[in-house]
């Protein structure tokens, strides 16, 4: 007896979940109606910084429909405030955030007053009959400025500067002191990461059903366990008695990973009315309220010797945590900290970050979270440096990197790659690129003084994934830990169940766990249950967010899968009638040794199991597993990304003509589901570079509110992406996986931005503040050779949180 099936790890199979999606046969919160809810909708301040001198709600009362209204006043005793998981120090300032805001509003878009009504128009027109009179303050917005305290967010702290974070290589002892590197070159430049709007395609939605004694929540979340524990810490309901039920999510990047203020407020309406409630947000809502993204000021100084070899890197940051501290947003700058070294060998290493408060949204965890800011800024500074000596970017990038025999390497930030192949990696990219003709096409455009210049840009990236090991969360002072949880339960039919913690939004989870236990189990592909994201099913997880859900939560997996497998080991062997120790697992079932004809399958061995006529002594009638994988280190993916940009320097429009990625991320799974990862993610990298920013005007109103402002890219902005992959598995976990989810968002904006200063480099050009819009490239060229650059002071560089003449709201 040989088993038919294919091996399932590796194939191209396509998603199980799309289909339902497709067809509208799915269920997104905002579908959800249940018997006698009301509607939700939520009153939000037209200033930035104001005191509310007066809010009366009764008028909204007298309205048609309406059923209840109040405001931050009303509940004040019981509201509580929003948490912050992430205290990365001991001393860090972390002011009182309410859901619905009591006397002080600190930026436009805050909650202040909600309605409840029969249905949502009716609640939406209460909101104008709400009386709200505000004495407007002068709002806090520039980040120097902030950082400086001129002027104070939250007066009563004193301050604006919620923590100062700092990794010295000399003092961990990973390194010697940046200020002893060797510097025979030194490159200095400060980069602004601007601030960004995770758009996700379903917008943020959360029902509450009260109950009768315990509350059901479903919730547009990343996080329906994580969510759960904290709404029993905030409103002290036993967290046994919450539900939380995270449907059908239509995209996060990162900006639903939050305890929000909505999902707090609706908790509290349906608390007082006692009936279930609604709210969902349009997306202006989101954009003036949903956590934002990046946002930093970064000075960063590379110091070489002639030859190119990297002495030192030095890091200074000031990161715009916004009005107050999200759930993990003082945390995203110090996960960025471990990777500022990237791929090279670096003696020396400084980084400090500075969170400072505004009177502007919130920032927290955007696609990458902190990995794509440090990859820009040291590949932008690599660039600068191969500038600065004459070098190709290739040639001064593998004169640092480490190479694939070094392997397991401990950088100078502290932690263990274990394995990785830059040069191969790298030389299928410049192969698929063309990088050689490209570079003579150039060539021949400069000497012919071309209006069209080519620009070839580099990115050559690691990134950290598989959040995280406990310990060294721990020691980061992150409040959770980073173990990840699954069950497999195997049915007397021989079809399975498996229910996994990890709550997918557009990842491929179906599919690619069904592929994994397919192969753990010798079952069929289809013959696979996930089940996922509802607490009261799936009782144990941590969720979904870092890149961790294959490399933390498929390991746990394949974990329980085998435990199912050494149980159903002493089933099969006394079927077979012979020693456990003489069955082997193979081909889709176990046989015995020399004896490959004779064999039993999980499913044989599961309706042995279901009649339990015939068992070993001792052996309990069940096949279901659990296991909880927590990781001893992170896993590294890493790749070669190549942009060529062609830049019309009479306009300054860019056009992305050839762009190549090459990624690393282990063992693949389903090439698939990779392939839409990195896809996804260089189109949101490719929109930091070329389209994306929120802009606040100088009153602290959120000038980008909507699609017509914050530009976010179509299909016709995009290039064709050649990607292809090379593979070196993680020996860290016994998939071999690394992660893919974030990669291409970590490469692409600096590889693109490169490519254009390439491109500008002839006319004294060395940086084009993101997003590189026709009129800031033009800017840029207008400026010439002998203007301020950015690594000095007196730099014209956009400020975040700051309006300027080439910024919408600005003067032309």
């Amino acid at each position: 007896m040989t088993s038919t099936l294919e091996p399932e790890v590796g194939a191209a199979r396509r998603r199980k979940e799309d289909a339902r999606l497709i067809t509208g046969r799915t269920r997104w919160t905002d579908n959800i109606a249940l018997p006698g809810m009301l509607h939700l909708a939520i009153l939000r301040s037209p200033h930035a910084a104001a005191r509310i001198t007066r809010i009366d709600v009764s008028p909204a009362l007298r309205e048609p429909n309406v059923v209840a209204a109040f405001s931050g006043a009303d509940v004040a005793d019981v509201q509580g405030s929003l948490p912050c998981a992430w205290p990365v120090t001991e001393d860090i300032v972390h002011p009182v955030r309410p859901p619905l805001a009591v006397d002080l509003v600190r930026h436009h878009g805050e909650a202040v007053a909600v309605v409840a009504a029969r249905d949502a128009a009716s609640a939406i027109d209460a909101l104008e009959a709400i009386e709200v009179e505000y004495e407007p303050l002068d709002p806090v917005l520039d980040l120097e400025a902030a950082f400086n305290d001129q002027g104070l967010v939250h007066p009563d702290k004193g301050t604006n500067r919620s923590y100062t974070w700092i990794f010295d290589s000399a003092a961990a002892g990973t390194g010697t002191s940046v200020a002893d590197a060797e510097a025979e070159v030194r490159i200095e430049r400060r980069y602004i990461q601007q601030r960004l709007i995770p758009a996700f395609m379903e917008p943020r939605s959360v029902v509450v059903d009260p109950g009768v004694g315990e509350y059901t929540i479903w919730s547009a979340t990343q996080i329906p366990h994580i969510l759960r524990v904290f709404y029993a810490l905030l409103t002290g309901v036993p967290e046994h008695k919450i539900r939380v039920i995270a449907p059908d999510v239509g995209g996060g990047f990162g900006g639903k990973l939050q305890v929000t203020p909505e999902e707090m407020i609706a908790f509290l309406a349906a608390q007082r009315i006692q009936r279930p409630v609604k709210y969902t947000e349009t997306r202006g809502d989101t954009m003036v309220s949903a956590h934002h993204g990046r946002d930093q000021i970064q000075d960063i100084t590379l110091t070489a010797r002639r030859d190119g070899t990297l002495t030192g890197i030095d890091v200074k940051l000031i990161a715009n945590m916004g009005a107050y501290l999200g759930l993990v947003g003082p945390g995203v700058p110090i996960l960025g900290a471990f990777m500022y070294n990237s791929i090279y060998k670096v003696p020396a290493y400084r980084f400090e970050c500075t969170g400072v408060f505004t009177n502007t949204t919130i920032t927290d965890a955007y696609r990458g979270a902190g990995r794509p800011e440090a990859t820009y800024a040291i590949e932008r500074a690599m660039d600068e440096l191969a500038a600065e000596l004459g070098l190709d970017p290739i040639e001064l990038r593998r004169r640092n990197w480490i190479k694939a025999e070094e392997f397991p390497f401990t950088t100078v930030a502290g932690l263990v790659y274990d394995s990785g192949d830059y040069d191969a990696a790298t030389d299928k990219a410049l192969d698929l690129f063309g990088y050689e003709a490209l570079r003579a096409e150039q060539q021949k455009r400069r000497e012919a003084a071309d209006s069209v210049q080519l620009g070839l840009g580099v990115s050559t990236y690691t990134e950290m994934c598989g959040l995280a090991p406990s310990r060294i969360l721990g020691a980061l002072r992150y409040a959770a830990g980073g173990w990840e949880s699954a069950s497999v339960r195997v049915l007397p039919t021989g079809k399975v169940e498996v229910v996994t913690g990890t709550s997918p939004h557009g990842q491929g989870h179906v599919t690619a766990w069904s592929q994994i236990v397919a192969d753990e189990l010798g079952v069929g592909f289809d013959d696979v249950e996930v089940l996922h994201g509802d607490t009261r099913t799936s009782h144990k997880g941590l969720d979904t967010y870092g890149s961790r859900s294959l490399a933390v939560g498929g390991v746990a997996l394949v974990e329980a899968c085998r435990k199912v497998r050494d149980k159903a080991r002493l089933i099969a062997a006394h079927m077979l009638e012979c020693s456990p120790d003489d069955v082997e697992f193979t081909a889709g079932a176990f046989r015995v040794r020399g004896t490959p004809d004779a064999a039993k399958t999980i499913g044989d061995c599961a309706f042995a199991v279901f009649a339990a006529h015939d068992l070993p002594d001792g052996v309990e009638a069940s096949l279901d597993a659990d296991a909880t994988f927590d990781p001893q280190t992170f896993s590294f993916p890493h790749g070669t990304h190549l942009c060529a940009a062609e830049v019309d320097t009479l306009t300054g429009r860019v056009t992305i003509r050839r762009y190549v990625a090459v990624d690393d991320v282990g063992r693949v799974v389903n090439p698939l589901i990779v392939e839409g990862q990195v896809h996804g993610g260089v189109a949101q990298g490719i929109a930091q570079a070329l389209h994306e920013q929120a802009v606040y005007d100088s009153s602290g109103t959120l000038l980008t509110g909507s699609f017509v402002e914050y530009t976010i890219p179509t299909a016709a902005d995009l290039p064709t992406i050649v990607s292809d992959r090379t593979e070196t598995p993680a020996t860290s976990n016994p998939l071999g996986v690394k992660g893919v989810g974030e990669a291409g968002a970590i490469a692409a904006t600096p590889a693109v931005v490169n490519a254009i200063v390439d491109a500008l480099r002839p006319y004294g050009v060395s940086d084009v503040p993101m997003p590189c819009t026709p009129e800031r490239v033009w800017r840029a060229l207008k400026r010439g050779p002998d203007a301020p650059r950015s690594a000095v002071a007196g730099t014209d560089q956009v400020m975040p949180g700051a309006v300027h003449a080439d910024q919408p709201g600005g003067e032309s």
